[in-house]
């Protein structure tokens, strides 16, 4: 899904945020995010495509919303009214899963995905997933097989100018089920990656990890690796699997090294 197309000029909208539990000052202003705002384990690279007052954006997102529960196949008319109705539910008042809509198998990198901070709105470009059910947990789940490098190398198969989610809904994510040793490393892998600092506190808290505790590069790149290995692990891969992804995935960059950290890990869960 992605929010409308927003701009300042939004501000002629009136609104208010509801019964939300982070009041909002008529003059605030949230960021208007593209596919640029955020890159793989960085959620906010400074680049916006606009601002946006957040009172007008929470009104014209909650009418909307209201709209499109109409319309079944409209991922909103999975909600009840309770949930429907109080603007604090809306999507951008809650950290969620944003991916890229432009993307290239020859780039470094085809399927870009982060978890981006609450209190902003996203442009077509970056559509994001709407959790209708589930838990933060299945959240951070999700999030760490998007920003693996085996979920990426099957995207460069057929990937080509756009991910539209057509090609999105066609690429498989592995789930052994909540409570698997290695599914709950990548979740917990995954939400110290994705909760960089204190705009995550209420999410990283429901996952159970501490806020900012991966922003060491060192400590960063480790998990990157091991990340890897849980996945690869997860989609029933081996070692000559492993080799084909990392010596095939980029004609341009070289993953020699990546290759040798994941594999160390990947013997560990063998």
């Amino acid at each position: 899904m992605s929010d409308a197309t927003p701009s300042s000029s939004a501000s002629a909208v009136s609104g208010s945020a509801g019964n939300d539990e982070r009041a909002l000052d008529p003059s605030d202003v949230w960021p208007v995010y593209k596919g640029s705002s955020f890159n793989i384990w960085e959620p906010d690279t400074g680049i916006y495509y606009d601002s946006a007052l957040a009172e007008a954006m929470i009104a014209t997102l909650q009418k909307k919303r209201f709209s499109q529960r109409r319309t079944r196949s409209s991922a909103f008319a999975q909600q009840n009214d309770a949930v429907s109705g109080d603007p604090a539910t809306l999507p951008c008042r809650r950290a969620r899963i944003a991916f890229r809509d432009v993307a290239r198998s020859t780039d470094t990198r085809t399927l870009v995905s982060a978890l981006v901070p609450r209190d902003r709105v996203i442009v077509n470009q970056a559509p994001y997933l709407l959790r209708t059910e589930g838990t933060s947990c299945d959240e951070a789940y999700v999030i760490g097989v998007l920003c693996s490098m085996p979920y990426d190398w099957q995207a460069r198969r057929t990937v080509e100018l756009h991910m539209t989610f057509e090609q999105f809904g066609q690429l498989s994510i592995p789930d052994p089920g909540t409570g698997h040793p290695v599914r709950d490393r990548v979740v917990e892998i995954a939400g110290r990656l994705a909760a960089a600092d204190e705009r995550f506190a209420e999410w990283a808290a429901e996952v159970g990890v501490p806020v900012g505790s991966a922003n060491d590069e060192t400590v960063k790149q480790d998990l990157i690796c091991e990340l890897d290995a849980c996945v690869a692990h997860l989609y029933g891969l081996d070692e000559n699997d492993l080799a084909v992804i990392y010596e095939t995935f980029s004609e341009t960059v070289d993953y020699t090294y990546r290759h040798a950290a994941v594999l160390h890990n990947f013997r560990r869960l063998a």
